[in-house]
């Protein structure tokens, strides 16, 4: 492994940047959101280009300095934080703001990576057309970072993941060099498709600077609803009985357990249950379709039809924009409540749909036998995606359960892979799963992935740590 050194006041020197591309290094770029990773300090460089990206990169590649790539920093993996590197140069893309170019006609929008996701979704709404990655931190996650990590969020039911609404990337390799492969194109067999291969790299084999996203036809008409449900496997026959009724308009199918409305009544209690008592499960679902298509009869239908079937007991059909704003608003907020409560530990998860309720009574069984936790599971039933997360009971820190979270986070990862699932889904590697991926991920890709980084990366220099180890 080569050696790194810490950047330092004659390495910035040498780039020759500009004083703005030097801004104050605040506390955020130091510690991620859940306070597990925390760096002690860095170089901060914002470039304003992508010749200036290239300009540091090269610079760190030929300096053997580490650079970590900083988008959001809405990242829960620890991918953005290198708390056991020397001084790092942390690469904030917050000056990479422009939508270099909109092609309605093409349904594409070609944006930089310190875009925020927020604005991409309202310069498609310009246009008429719909950006449809939704994630709780899409008012500053931004362009770069969600396709680092190929985010998912609510909408892959319908849409899918970051991956799926990407055309073509523009991205600086570790030595500096430009690649260019900002097409447009939705057919391009040209060789190997270098985009899918640093999208969801996490910056371990080089930095995203611009995209060209995909865009959808804006629905005519929505419609949301929020359904209480017997159990989780009431919960997916009912998703297959709204695939049978709505088609492909069903737009998102979220999870939710009784626990999730008890952390919002404890942490954020202007975030109302839209049940006079919250019940054991329930699904949040969003249709959406053209001008011929009536979400609200559609909605009464899956309502009336899944109660006929014994699968939902009560439910709420928004009868306009606000109502439902405020029912997504109780799914979106969950995750801030997990946050004030804080987590033993938290698991992104996924495992094939059909597996779902085994999956979470054998879980919580295991759970429990290991001491008194209180569990939140929740997520996106509709493509598998579970967030299970683990509690200490009311009054007691997460602190106190320390000497068992290793425990407990392994508990759950060996049954979503005996289960045929992952041991993350949508959140990505990190650094905080690297030890997962060796203990669960096939021997084969792993030689694979360290061969693409030896090769691509030869010092070590981009993001190390991150997804392999250094």
């Amino acid at each position: 492994m080569t050696k790194l050194f810490p950047a330092d006041d004659a390495f910035a020197a040498s780039l020759g940047l500009p004083s703005q591309a030097f801004p104050e290094l605040s506390p955020n770029y130091l510690e991620e959101p859940r306070g597990r990773y925390r760096s002690a300090d860095g170089l901060l460089i914002a470039p304003a280009s992508t010749q200036e990206v290239a300009m540091v990169m090269r610079a760190a590649h030929m300096a053997r300095v580490p650079v970590v790539p900083y988008s959001g920093g809405t990242g829960l993996v620890g991918g953005q934080i290198a708390q056991d590197l020397p001084r790092p140069v942390i690469l904030s893309l917050d000056r990479m703001r422009a939508i270099r170019s909109v092609h309605p006609d093409e349904n594409v929008i070609v944006a930089e990576a310190g875009v925020i996701l927020a604005d991409v979704q309202a310069e498609a709404l310009q246009m008429d057309r719909l950006f449809p990655l939704s994630l709780a931190s899409e008012g500053s996650a931004r362009v770069g970072g969600v396709l680092s990590t190929n985010a998912g969020g609510v909408n892959v039911l319908r849409y899918g993941n970051a991956r799926d609404l990407c055309l073509g990337i523009e991205a600086v390799l570790p030595n500096g060099e430009v690649l260019n492969t900002l097409t447009r194109l939705r057919k391009n067999n040209t060789g190997y498709d270098l985009r899918h291969l640093l999208i969801g790299a996490e910056g371990s084999l080089g930095i995203i600077t611009a995209a060209a996203l995909h865009l959808s036809p804006m629905p005519v008409h929505t419609g949301t609803a929020m359904l209480a449900v017997e159990s989780p496997k009431a919960a997916l026959s009912l998703l297959s009985l709204a695939g049978r009724i709505a088609g492909g308009n069903v737009s998102a199918f979220e999870l939710i357990h009784k626990q999730g409305f008890d952390f919002l009544a404890e942490t954020m209690p202007q975030v109302r249950c839209p049940f006079p008592d919250a019940p054991e499960w329930c699904v949040l679902v969003e249709l959406g379709g053209p001008e011929t298509f009536s979400p609200e009869d559609t909605l009464m239908s899956l309502f009336e039809q899944g109660a006929e079937g014994g699968l939902v007991n009560d439910g709420v059909v928004a009868q306009s924009q606000q109502q439902a704003i405020d029912l997504w608003s109780v799914r979106e907020s969950i995750p801030e409540a997990n946050r004030r409560i804080g987590s033993v530990s938290s698991h992104d998860i996924s495992v094939p749909l059909s597996v779902i309720p085994g999956f979470i009574e054998k879980a919580k069984a295991a759970i429990f036998a290991l001491g008194p936790f209180r569990i939140n599971c929740f997520g996106h039933v509709g493509d598998g995606n579970l967030h299970f997360n683990v509690f200490p009971l009311q009054g007691v820190s997460r602190d106190a359960h320390n000497d068992i979270r290793a425990d407990v986070k392994r508990t759950v990862h060996d049954i979503a892979v005996e289960m045929g699932g992952s041991m993350s889904a949508e959140h990505g590697i990190g650094r905080m799963k690297v030890q997962d991926l060796e203990t669960y991920g096939d021997p084969t890709k792993l030689l694979a992935m360290r061969a693409i980084k030896q090769a691509l990366d030869p010092h070590g220099t981009c993001n190390p740590g991150a997804v392999l180890r250094q």
